[in-house]
């Protein structure tokens, strides 16, 4: 079992029933999955940037990522239905947590001028998404073997019900929010 689902287990459901008063440990908001998120744009014109992204994505996830292909066609973007766009990875139980615990306290202190990530990223119902500029952050990729530098997006999907039980949840998990 990861350090931190340990950690959740033991003081922060404490902590959030202190906070938020709750009658149930059911009400008590969990993080449900994590779900990385990276758009490659290029991938239309070349097929090795789609899988070098699936490759990156798969080493800092240790899941197989599953390829996105467009839902219309777009004129403007010389894009067709059906065509590969992007990559994704949902996270649940214990490689969540561990990836959780990497990003938080591997790599984004690893980010250049880093002072805390945006406690307004809430979506009005507990989740919280997070956008990451370079794939660099995380110590799994190999700066040497990168092609080009991608970012991608990472959403925390929570159980919680107010982005305020959200905004706490993650506090407890040392979650580096921008005072």
């Amino acid at each position: 079992m990861s350090r931190l689902k340990e950690q959740y287990q033991n003081e922060i459901v404490d902590a959030l029933i202190k906070k938020f008063g709750y009658k149930n440990i059911m009400e008590v908001p969990k993080l449900d999955k994590v779900v990385i998120n990276m758009g490659v744009g290029e991938a239309k014109d070349n097929a090795k940037a789609l899988e070098s992204a699936v490759n990156d994505m798969e080493t800092i996830a240790g899941q197989k990522a599953v390829v996105c292909k467009a839902k219309k066609s777009v004129a403007n973007f010389k894009l067709r239905e059906g065509m590969s766009i992007g990559c994704k990875v949902t996270l649940r139980g214990e490689k969540m947590y561990e990836f959780v615990d990497r990003l938080i306290n591997l790599a984004l202190p690893r980010v250049r001028d880093f002072r805390g990530v945006n406690p307004n990223a809430f979506d009005g119902r507990g989740n919280y998404a997070l956008g990451i500029k370079e794939q660099l952050i995380f110590p799994e990729i190999e700066y040497d073997k990168v092609d080009k530098v991608r970012g991608m997006d990472v959403v925390f999907v929570t159980t919680a019900k107010t982005d305020e039980e959200a905004r706490e949840l993650l506090a407890q998990f040392n979650m580096p929010f921008m005072k």
